[in-house]
């Protein structure tokens, strides 16, 4: 892939259509019941900018990367126009999971959400129990630990959850060093192990497969900078991927769609039905699945619900003023790379 992007628009240019919302969860995810997003209109479209906020400016910056990448670049080529996708179940209780699964209609995969801080084994054997149940013997489970357990907890807890046919188990461990380990004393089990944390929030993105510490890939568009970066990182890395989101809007869920399309060999279901778990979206016809899959399609936001769901002044300003401290990020580096070399 040629390297021809656009070059960096202005905070001028970012401002004038950015908007910022507060979109109520079904379930609270992640440790929040409400999803804030910052939207803004490209010339190629609508894009979003959505890092969580506890991330640092730096980290904040790939998003903002990605997030202009969509809006001021074509997409690559599409090799599919429907993206197979994965149900997605937080840390609720057992009696819960069928209400959870009946707005992924259709999927026959489920990512698990374990080790929640305050989430024993026990709790996490019985929610992945109800899934297993609730999908019978042919639907796929994968769990993910969002890096919460140490090398000795994640080895005891994928030997109970085994028994429930595990498709993988995703970031057991925080470090890179931790998930070989990890893989290693597995490996006899059979269960690949995915990174995701690893990838996105690594120095080296490339570091997992290098020091052979995971299977499988779990790629994000936005945090990873962008499409295009995204696909030169899957080319490099040479192993299977899987796509998935960070809770995004329906704005910043086509953009991980168009990722997933762009991808030559897509052996899994991709996490990219999570618009199942807003409570409100910023369209009118939002990307949930339909038959186990969504579109491959730009998204629109539909200008009553940005003014329905619009976060509250002191929100809206939090965001602006970190648009322009990520943006003064971008401008350093790109400034850097600039540079003529003594």
């Amino acid at each position: 892939m040629t390297d021809d992007a656009a070059p960096l628009p202005s905070l001028d240019e970012l401002l004038p259509s950015a908007r910022v919302v507060a979109l109520p969860l079904v379930t609270r995810f992640r440790g929040i019941d409400v999803r804030e997003a910052m939207l803004f209109e490209g010339p190629e479209g609508w894009t979003e900018f959505s890092p969580f906020a506890e991330y640092d400016d730096e980290e904040a910056s790939a998003w903002l990367a990605g997030a202009i990448d969509y809006g001021w670049n074509a997409p690559p080529p599409a090799l599919r126009d429907r993206i197979a996708v994965n149900a997605t179940v937080p840390a609720v209780d057992p009696d819960s999971v069928r209400a959870v699964l009946a707005r992924f209609p259709g999927c026959r995969t489920a990512k698990v959400k374990v080790a929640g801080g305050d989430e024993t084994l026990a709790a996490d054997v019985a929610r992945v129990r109800a899934v297993r149940e609730a999908l019978g013997p042919e639907g796929r489970i994968r769990i993910d630990a969002n890096g919460g357990w140490n090398v000795d907890e994640a080895e005891h807890a994928i030997h109970a959850l085994a028994p429930f046919d595990l498709e993988y188990v995703e970031q057991p461990c925080a470090t890179i060093d931790q998930l070989a380990e990890i893989s290693l004393r597995t490996k006899y089990m059979g269960i690949p192990i995915a990174a995701d944390e690893s990838v996105r929030r690594s120095g080296d993105p490339l570091a997992v497969a290098e020091f052979a510490a995971a299977d499988i890939l779990v790629i994000k568009a936005q945090p990873l900078g962008g499409i295009r970066r995204a696909l030169r990182i899957i080319a490099a890395a040479g192993l299977p991927v899987v796509v998935s989101s960070a809770l995004d809007t329906s704005v910043g869920l086509a953009m991980g769609a168009q990722l997933a399309a762009s991808v030559p060999d897509l052996e899994y279901d991709c996490g990219l039905g999570t618009a199942s778990l807003l409570a409100a979206d910023v369209t009118r016809d939002p990307l949930v699945p339909v038959g186990g899959s969504i579109e491959v399609r730009r998204v629109h936001p539909d200008p009553e619900r940005l003014d329905r769901y619009a976060a509250d002044a002191e929100r809206t300003d939090w965001w602006i003023e970190r648009l322009a401290r990520v943006h003064a990020v971008l401008e350093d580096a790109a400034a850097t790379t600039a540079a003529p070399v003594d």
